[in-house]
């Protein structure tokens, strides 16, 4: 109840940082002459950085009240349409330091996810051969990735790029986690519509303990018409579960995984049996 009384004058506060969100993304983005397209080259999120105070590719520092706008704007502009990836990139930028540091700490204690920090494999379109991975037999995981990439018209550069991480480890880790996101959904059966997208939110809130994660696995079901709301009461607990079974995903090097069953992959990583439920 009292979160119902609370909500409305919260979100007119919230809703009006919105536009200004977007303006400061965007002056600071002039400001400091960021490249948003993909690097040339191998793709790989750089060590040295490109200039004074610039720690990395598309980085833009921000002061705390700063990031403060940037996060009550993007998580408005979030709520009021979730297919705002941008504008769920910059919230999960902007709050997620501690559970990025986490991430890296789990990434750091496992032998795979180690490797991943030093080599920084990226997951883009002139690092992977789609069309190889068509020609691959089904079941085998780069073939439904390439299938999950052709139903849903995505690539693997539709993601945007890191910009307000301030510490050049932790934003690649962010990147990484951004860049298996489609794999999650490859792995976890679920389509990129509302419904998945929350069921997948789910899986990665407990996985990742990221607040964006929380905020669209709480707040996206408002946007689920009664049929699938029905459905995701089905199927949240076994994200949930599958979440907590499941070891931290960022610590697998998918890109040595393509020819892997999706099915061995599942089980290696701790995904339980997906649920006879049609997204």
């Amino acid at each position: 109840m009292t979160m119902m009384v609370l909500l409305p004058p919260a979100w007119r506060i919230l809703r009006a940082t919105a536009p200004l969100t977007i303006r400061l993304q965007k002056q600071f983005s002039q400001s400091f002459n960021i490249v948003t397209e993909e690097q040339e080259g191998d793709g790989k999120l750089g060590i040295d950085g490109p200039g004074p105070g610039i720690l990395y590719p598309n980085h833009i520092p921000t002061n705390t009240m700063q990031k403060l706008l940037l996060s009550a704007g993007s998580a408005v502009m979030s709520l009021y349409d979730p297919y705002r990836h941008d504008m769920i990139a910059v919230l999960g930028e902007t709050t997620g330091v501690l559970a990025l540091r986490s991430l890296r700490e789990k990434m750091r204690n496992d032998p795979e996810g180690i490797q991943i920090l030093q080599e920084r494999p990226r997951i883009c379109m002139s690092n992977v051969d789609i069309q190889k991975f068509r020609e691959l037999p089904d079941g085998v995981f780069g073939r439904e990735y390439a299938r999950f990439l052709d139903i849903n018209n995505v690539t693997p550069d539709t993601r945007m790029p890191v910009k307000f991480v301030d510490d050049e480890e932790l934003a690649y880790v962010a990147q990484r986690y951004r860049e298996v996101h489609d794999l999650m959904h490859t792995l976890l059966g679920m389509p990129t519509n509302m419904l998945g997208e929350v069921v997948v939110k789910w899986f990665e809130a407990v996985q990742t303990g990221l607040p964006m994660c929380l905020l669209g696995a709480v707040f996206g079901p408002l946007r689920l018409s009664t049929k699938r709301k029905k459905k995701l009461i089905q199927l949240v607990p076994w994200a949930v579960q599958s979440g907590r079974n499941a070891r931290c995903v960022l610590n697998f090097y998918y890109e040595k995984r393509w020819e892997q069953s999706v099915e061995s992959l599942r089980e290696e990583i701790g995904i339980l049996p997906l649920p006879s439920i049609k997204v």
